[in-house]
């Protein structure tokens, strides 16, 4: 999921000033050099209770949903630079944030209602798919594929379940009886109904594939297996109405990847699936805004004991700091795919480039609610004047080269708002998991659901 761009954005930056110069915010100059503050410096912004500042998280961060959303569309946009480009997964995660925004009284349920019906119409009666799935990046005002890269002009399952996962969710809150929460429910469920999850085993393959394209076909060839992000991808295509996979498919596509199966100790924890080290964060959080590990457990692990580990590990990395990055702690921590200086890359343990994005921590907050707060007053308090802009923190910043993006990504954003509320409430968690489709595919697939357990705050 990786991308390469290159930010400009210096109209959007002189009105984000403004607008934070008149709010008493802070803000800095796009492209400037500043090294973050030590974690015993003096605070920036005033101290608040921690229970407002994740309401003011969550409340600057929706913000680029609401705000910022394509006004044709209402669809995400990629990055804050994107114009016409919008993108499904991230439109998925912006649908998910509605309800959180409604609840936290950011907006009215009508307000919100009207949203989600804009861009569910705009998807069904104006974007194009492929049989039945969406491409990873569309033009907000048309509808029409803006290709991903040569051979990626088609089909993204991985981006579609993302989206898909959104429509879900918030298809169980809008549950109402007007005509308008019915049409919303309707439209929803056409478009889950016609997406034809085995098309994408390619010829009755046993696996499923990312992508398809009407020019190129399966040339890119590249099946879906564990452990990545896409956990989503097979759950959601056993749990389809219309179209579902087998356990089979998932069995001999899913889990019979190489890097599914770990079972290694790292920093004293065991990590029972993934890459070493675990990787990326955004692993264990994007299929996981509906996902509730809480309630996954199978033959091969349970899925919260997983992502703990996971994020426990990336902290214990950025903590104990073994090639001296500059700046990393326990309070400075989070690695997962972000921009860096003069690119975009998954940053990992095994794939560092000394650059930390406030979304790894952030969104690890069900897992790991300490660490996650520790890091989440060092980025306000500390380094607020320097990363806290208009749509909450901005990307990524490197204490290594002095550098502090200027880019806010949805991709990146929006499972700040969603793991944030899932930790404080189980709000995404318990909407997702209520579709009974959901829990029909996750039996067939064989998890076994355990205790309910998921209210932290």
């Amino acid at each position: 999921m990786t991308r390469s761009y290159t930010s400009s954005a210096s109209a959007l930056r002189t009105f984000t000033c403004l607008v934070l110069l008149l709010a008493g915010g802070g803000c800095r100059e796009s492209g400037s050099a500043e090294v973050p503050a030590p974690p015993d410096g003096p605070d920036v912004f005033p101290r608040i209770t921690d229970s407002e500042l994740l309401d003011l998280v969550q409340r600057r961060t929706f913000a680029y949903f609401w705000e910022f959303g394509h006004p044709v569309s209402g669809m995400a946009r990629e990055r804050n630079t994107s114009g016409d480009l919008v993108t499904t997964g991230g439109t998925g995660f912006g649908l998910m944030a509605l309800p959180v925004a409604i609840e936290r009284d950011f907006i009215s349920r009508s307000q919100g209602r009207d949203r989600a019906l804009v861009i569910v119409r705009f998807l069904q009666t104006k974007t194009t798919r492929y049989h039945g799935a969406f491409a990873h990046w569309v033009n907000g005002e048309t509808g029409e594929t803006i290709p991903f890269s040569v051979q990626d002009d088609g089909a993204d399952l991985v981006e579609t379940s993302l989206l898909v996962q959104g429509l879900l969710t918030i298809r169980q809150y809008f549950n109402g009886a007007s005509p308008e929460e019915k049409e919303l429910r309707e439209r929803i469920n056409t478009l889950w109904e016609e997406v034809e999850w085995t098309w994408f085993q390619r010829e009755s393959t046993e696996a499923l594939y990312w992508h398809w394209s009407p020019q190129y076909g399966w040339d890119l060839n590249l099946p879906i297996r564990g452990w990545n992000e896409a956990l989503i991808t097979y759950v959601l295509a056993a749990s389809s109405p219309t179209y579902p996979i087998t356990r089979l498919v998932y069995e001999n596509g899913w889990t019979a990847g190489s890097t599914f199966l770990n079972g290694k100790s790292y920093y004293g924890e065991v990590l029972p699936l993934g890459e070493a080290y675990g990787g990326p964060l955004f692993l264990s959080q994007y299929a996981f805004t509906g996902l509730n590990p809480h309630l996954l457990t199978d033959s091969y692990t349970h899925y919260f004991d997983q992502n703990r580990a996971h994020t426990l590990i990336n902290y214990a990395y950025c903590k104990t700091n073994p090639f001296k990055k500059k700046g990393y702690s326990e309070q400075c921590w989070g690695l997962t795919a972000c921009d860096v200086p003069g690119g975009y890359n998954a940053n990992s343990p095994t794939n560092d480039k000394g650059v930390i994005a406030p979304t790894a921590a952030l969104s690890a907050f069900p897992y790991t609610p300490e660490e996650s707060m520790q890091a989440l007053h060092y980025f306000y308090y500390k380094l607020g004047d320097q990363l806290w802009q208009l749509y909450g923190f901005v990307d990524s910043f490197s204490p290594e080269a002095g550098w502090v993006a200027d880019s806010f990504l949805s991709i990146d954003q929006g499972p700040i708002i969603l793991m944030i509320e899932n930790y404080r409430t189980g709000l995404l968690w318990d909407l997702f998991m209520s579709s009974p489709e959901i829990s029909k595919g996750l039996t067939d697939l064989g998890f076994q659901p355990v205790s309910n357990n998921t209210r932290n705050l």
